[in-house]
């Protein structure tokens, strides 16, 4: 499975991951179309500043993901270690203890209130054969779709 691999070192802090991510998360998957959407449709992928840093952060799709663990209706799932970690939000109460469990503190509330939402790597892009908007939308290539030894090897070539 590939992961979504973050070189803090490119990041302009611009936001155009939260934005594409939002869009892709939308009805119409239209920016001016989604501006009017009620509720607005909320990004999965939230920069922060950590240190110094811009740090896009999304859900990791821990391999032993302790949301999965926690979710007492089984909403949050996944079918097997290639797969990303999935919620399904008809299933999901909003009870927050997947909120809880996670180490990086990234699943949240959805705009209305009944639902946690996180990243899902845009299944639906994926499906296509497209990378996850975040990673497409990103124009200095700080955010990209890399497998588990590709991130390995990018790490080592980090570092001193």
């Amino acid at each position: 499975m590939k992961r979504i691999y973050v070189d803090v070192d490119k990041c302009l802090a611009c936001r155009s991951c939260e934005i594409a991510c939002a869009v892709a998360h939308s009805n119409s998957k239209e920016l001016l179309k989604a501006l009017s959407e009620t509720p607005l449709p909320k990004y999965r992928v939230c920069l922060e500043d950590v240190q110094g840093f811009s740090v896009p952060l999304q859900c990791r799709h821990c391999e032993a993901a302790p949301c999965v663990q926690v979710c007492p209706t089984k909403a949050i799932t996944r079918d097997t270690l290639e797969e990303p970690v999935l919620i399904d939000s008809e299933l999901c109460v909003g009870c927050s203890s997947c909120v809880i469990v996670c180490p990086w503190g990234i699943p949240g509330l959805s705009k209305d209130g009944k639902a946690i939402i996180k990243c899902d790597l845009c299944i639906e892009r994926l499906e296509t054969g497209e990378e996850p908007a975040c990673v497409e939308a990103c124009p200095t290539g700080a955010l990209q779709f890399k497998s588990i030894p590709e991130i390995a090897e990018a790490a080592a070539d980090k570092r001193p």
